[in-house]
């Protein structure tokens, strides 16, 4: 399925690679080894790869592009770094996080660097709307991440206020991807509105299909249960919790409603029943309704292999095991 996506842009990525690695570079010692720690780790990178997609349906990619996607996969690289020490995680993609590798002070000095790359590729862009989209971006990042803060220690768990966290916490990232796209690439303003809704229920599908993952044994590089004991309820748990009447549920409910975070045994009592009792299922089926919503606004008139990439996109975020 990755051929698949890759396909139309293969040319494109080897370029983008090239740019994306040349900006892990310092001459200092420290930074420098730092630096290429954080590369080595780094992901399939999804986004950019979704950024030349969107980019492609439209016309040539151009330096405009490289630099947007360039910029946003900087961005999105330093917020992993920073949330590694916010929430005191000790892997990463299944090594140890560069909080763990270095130090804490290390990690967010690393952070700002990058982030500050990430702004110097925006500002190569010269096209003020995508400077004016990543800055928004940065803002919805910090927002969902404090929203998420707040709603723990208020001890407040729904399905409504979850997908206001993954709104902008991850898919504003997916949605910024697909307009920075379109501007890039200088199309009609219509273009902008449909590639925004696709790109942020892309987003969303992708972000419960990975809150998913803590429910079973897996190899994405974090425990099972990692989130919840973290203090994140995410939506099986919480379909459960709303739905449930099983006893072993009370004790759990009214310690989250005071905003406690639970004790492993509860934690395994939690993914055990959100499992055995829907709430694994009922979160499949919200997958599969932002995934049509995501479709049902691709332009039909776009070329047929970056069409057909677009949906394998979607399909490989749904269907990924890790």
């Amino acid at each position: 399925m990755l051929d698949k996506i890759i396909r139309p842009i293969e040319k494109e990525m080897v370029t983008f690679d090239n740019y994306f690695n040349s900006q892990f570079k310092s001459d200092l010692q420290l930074l420098d080894s730092a630096l290429q720690y954080v590369k080595e780790g780094a992901g399939k990178k999804m986004r950019p790869m979704l950024l030349l997609l969107v980019a492609k349906s439209l016309g040539d990619i151009n330096f405009k592009t490289l630099a947007s996607a360039t910029a946003l996969e900087m961005l999105h690289t330093a917020s992993l770094l920073h949330d590694d020490v916010v929430d005191e995680s000790d892997k990463r993609r299944g090594r140890p996080s560069v909080n763990v590798a270095y130090n804490n002070n290390v990690a967010v000095l690393v952070g700002d660097y990058i982030f500050s790359q990430a702004l110097n590729n925006t500002a190569a862009t010269r096209d003020c709307r995508i400077v004016e989209q990543i800055s928004i971006l940065g803002k919805a990042l910090t927002r969902g991440e404090l929203l998420q803060m707040e709603l723990q220690q208020r001890g407040t768990y729904s399905e409504e206020n979850y997908i206001s966290i993954v709104r902008a916490k991850t898919a504003s990232l997916f949605r910024c991807c697909c307009t920075c796209a379109v501007y890039a690439a200088d199309s009609d303003e219509s273009m902008v509105e449909r590639f925004k809704i696709f790109g942020e229920n892309v987003g969303i599908c992708f972000q419960i299909k990975d809150d998913i993952f803590d429910y079973y044994s897996n190899d994405v590089g974090k425990p099972t249960g990692s989130d919840m004991r973290e203090g994140k309820i995410t939506i099986p748990a919480i379909y459960v919790l709303r739905e449930s009447t099983n006893p072993l549920l009370e004790p759990i409910r009214e310690k989250l409603s005071n905003g406690v975070i639970l004790s492993d045994k509860e934690i395994e009592s939690l993914i055990r029943i959100s499992v055995e009792e829907g709430g694994v299922e009922y979160a499949e089926k919200m997958i599969e309704r932002f995934r049509a919503a995501a479709l049902e606004v691709l332009p039909p008139d776009i070329p047929q292999d970056v069409h057909e990439a677009l949906e394998a996109y979607v399909d490989y975020v749904i269907q990924r095991k890790k």
